[in-house]
This record gives structure tokens, C-alpha cells and sequence, in this order.
């Protein structure tokens, strides 16, 4: 588990040094792991798709799009805020998860609610901080929730989807699917695709083999015998390893304020986990 978190800790920092507009780095995100993934499936799933119903299909698609527009959110925002903002709050993917169940008719238990009550608490204390540095940051930071929200949404879908749909399948969908999204965004605003210089490249082929692939890889491992409640506890500490990483890497030392605002939301988010809610689904890794 310790392996998944550092490599999913590398995320941030690597979406920061890459010199490359926030969707094409999405996009080629997804891009790469489309190309290993599409072989695979081709030759060990050709069964699998040849049966595969309307139905899984289409939430396969609706959970691609939701992955596309989780990446369209949260990559950009590190263009505007600090890194520690940025993860701590995309971090809330399972207090978004709680709100959708509520939504969806499902009981949510207190001890939820307490947590999200914390998270709200610390988000807010975040938000004073980094609006008192800049406008811009707070908009990070409204991009970072955002962010979580959606992948909250995209865990839920993806949720019933794999009741039906082998893992392997069902994240090449999903791939591909933000994949083309993403790429259509990146036409439409006529933001480069290509032509970035090899340091770039070095960071977005870092960024599909560490947290998409490595990161992903381990997690799904780990769910085998731990529960999804403590490996959703264990990622938050991508926090704090991402938080290092900026810091040795670029000298980001996020303000003091930021730091107990930080581990509320942390503290809130784990207080939600704890209780049952989300369901025991893996987590988003980013």
C-alpha cells in the first residue's frame, strides 16, 4: 500500500512540471493507458465485448465521461492554487460520495455527517486562506472540489457498472472514453496536443506508468484482502506525500493557515470512510 501512495503522490508534482496545457496533459493521461489497455483486451476480453449489453455499455460511457470531466477539473487546478490545496481538497471524493448516496435515498449514518460537517469546516478554512493570497487560488480550489465531486460520480456509476464488466474492460472504456472527451476539448480550444519538449513527454508517460498504472495496479492488489475502507484512508496520505514532493521540487511551502485547514478535511473525510459510507468501492486514484 505504502508503493500505491507514493506513486500516486507523484501526481501532482509531475502535472506541475509538465509544460503542456492542463487538458492535453489529461488527455494523454488516459491516451497511454488506452494503448496498453486496447491490446489486451482485444486478445483476452474479445468474449466479454461480444456479450456486453446495452446497458453496462452505456455506464461504461457515462462513467468515462464522468472520469473525463473529473480530470478536466482537478488537472487545471494546480494551475491556480498550491499543490497541498489542490489534493487535500479533490481528497473529498468520499464526502461527495456520502451526498450522492443521501441523494439517492440511501441512510447516511451520523458519524457521516460529522465528517462532513469537518470537511465542510476545513474547505472553508482552505478557501480564507488562499482567497486572503489571491482570487486565483480560490478558484483552484473551487476546481479542486469540483473535481472531487465528479469523482465521487464517476465511483458511483462505476460501482454498478462492474457488478457486470470485467475490471480490465471496464477501465479501457473508461479510458478511452475520457480519452476522446478530452482530446474533443482540447480541438475545441484549440490547445496543443503535441509539439511539448522531452522533459514533458517524460512527464506524461511518469504520469500513466506511476499513479495510473503502478498506483492503480497496487490498489486493486491490495483490495483483494484489505477492505476499500482502509485503502481509501491509506490514499489520503497522498496529501502529504504530494505536499513533500512540491516542496523539494519546486520550494512550495503551502501557507500556515493551510496546514490545520488540511487535516480537518482530512480528519472529516476518514470520519466518513469510517462509517460506512461510501460503499466499499476503490478509490479514485489520481
Amino acid at each position: 500500500m505504502a508503493l500505491a501512495v507514493a506513486a500516486v503522490s507523484t501526481s501532482a508534482p509531475l502535472i506541475r512540471e509538465a509544460r503542456a496545457p492542463a487538458l492535453a496533459i489529461a488527455f494523454w493521461r488516459n491516451a497511454f493507458a488506452v494503448v496498453v489497455l486496447a491490446p489486451l483486451c482485444a486478445v483476452r476480453r474479445r468474449e466479454e465485448i461480444a456479450r456486453l449489453g446495452p446497458a453496462p455499455a452505456g455506464g461504461a460511457l457515462l462513467a468515462g465521461a464522468l472520469l473525463s470531466a473529473h480530470f478536466a477539473t482537478w488537472v487545471p487546478s494546480l494551475s491556480f492554487t498550491t499543490v497541498a490545496s489542490s489534493v487535500a481538497l479533490v481528497a473529498t471524493q468520499p464526502v461527495w460520495a456520502a451526498l450522492l448516496a443521501r441523494a439517492r435515498g440511501q441512510a447516511v449514518p451520523a458519524q457521516a455527517w460529522l465528517g462532513i460537517g469537518v470537511a465542510v469546516g476545513g474547505a472553508v478554512v482552505l478557501s480564507g486562506v488562499d482567497v486572503a493570497l489571491s482570487g486565483r487560488a480560490l478558484f483552484g480550489d473551487l476546481l479542486a472540489l469540483a473535481g472531487g465531486a465528479l469523482a465521487a460520480a464517476y465511483v458511483t456509476v462505476g460501482g454498478e457498472v462492474r457488478q457486470s464488466v470485467s475490471t480490465t474492460l471496464y477501465t479501457a472504456i473508461c479510458y478511452s472514453t475520457a480519452a476522446g472527451v478530452l482530446g474533443l476539448l482540447c480541438l475545441g480550444g484549440r490547445q496543443a496536443l503535441v509539439g511539448f519538449d522531452g522533459r514533458t513527454w517524460f512527464c506524461l508517460l511518469a504520469l500513466t506508468a506511476g499513479p495510473q498504472f503502478l498506483g492503480h495496479s497496487v490498489v486493486n492488489r491490495v483490495l483483494r484482502t484489505t477492505s476499500a475502507t482502509i485503502v481509501s484512508v491509506a490514499i489520503l496520505f497522498e496529501i502529504v506525500g504530494s505536499t513533500l514532493l512540491a516542496w523539494l521540487a519546486f520550494g512550495e511551502a503551502p501557507p500556515a493557515g493551510a496546514y490545520p485547514a488540511a487535516v480537518l478535511i482530512a480528519a472529516g473525510t476518514i470520519l466518513v470512510v469510517l462509517s460506512g459510507r461510501p460503499p466499499e468501492v476503490p478509490p479514485v486514484v489520481d
